[in-house]
């Protein structure tokens, strides 16, 4: 289901044309790059036609057309095959990576690795691992600075709870947070459906910030604030084992 701020209530999953699925880029920006890329293409047709020095009002309108564009980008990612390794559920910096004593859904010790995403970044949100949805949770809230720690117990948000479908399964989590720009959160996800690392599950449109919640005793972190990850590629942590792993990523193509 897709879940949007004006409601907990799920609309449409598909609320765009199957044919938009085969441009780069995000489905969910159908309505928005026609609302908004419609007119101020129109605009800048209009100022250039117009000539006589109206021409150079045309860069206004001309790079807010470019940024509409590029934010709704959907690049190809490259998914890891190792079998233990998870990916970053979204593009952006890693601002936290937090040991907590305990979460309930987790049932035990946890880390929490924090991602910001930028206007600039792609806002497209990938599953972390392959698992099947066991709880999702949408909250209410405020639009603070999704810099703001504040931010992730005050804002609007999206929790989806999983279970991984590897064996031992393993719970985990992601949470998609609003920000001070961001006004809708994306999910398609449901109780019951599975899902494959790294496939698209949703985004956050605008600024927004990005949580995982891994296990603590049962994952290895290899990554730390200030790293830049990309959703799917980007490996963040591995299942624990008996050998070392160094930080790594898959280079996009």
């Amino acid at each position: 289901m897709l879940h949007d701020r004006s409601a907990s209530r799920p609309t449409s999953r598909h609320d765009y044309p199957k044919w938009f699925a085969h441009f780069p880029f995000a489905p969910w920006g159908f309505r928005e790059l026609n609302l908004l890329g419609w007119p101020l293409l129109a605009l800048v047709i209009g100022f250039v036609w117009l000539g006589g020095g109206w021409q150079w009002l045309a860069i206004v309108p001309g790079a807010l057309l470019v940024l509409v564009v590029y934010f709704f980008r959907d690049p190809p990612r490259r998914i890891p095959e190792a079998a233990d390794a998870i990916v970053a559920p979204a593009d952006g910096t890693i601002v936290e990576v937090t040991p907590l004593e305990h979460d309930d859904f987790l049932a035990g010790p946890a880390v929490r690795i924090g991602i910001f995403l930028s206007i600039f970044n792609v806002h497209i949100n990938r599953a972390p691992l392959a698992g099947r949805v066991l709880q999702t949770h949408y909250q209410p809230g405020e639009f603070l600075n999704a810099l703001n720690p504040d931010s992730a117990l005050r804002n609007e948000s999206m929790w989806i709870g999983f279970e991984t479908t590897a064996v031992p399964t393993r719970r985990f989590a992601v949470r998609q947070i609003s920000g001070l720009i961001a006004r809708r959160i994306v999910c398609l996800l449901e109780p019951g459906q599975a899902v494959a690392r790294g496939e698209k599950f949703g985004m956050i449109k605008l600024g927004s910030r990005t949580e995982l919640l891994l296990p603590r005793d049962a994952a290895e972190v290899v990554v730390r604030p200030g790293d830049k990850v990309r959703a799917g590629s980007r490996i963040v942590a591995y299942w624990k084992s008996d050998k070392t792993h160094e930080p790594t990523h898959v280079a996009d193509p």
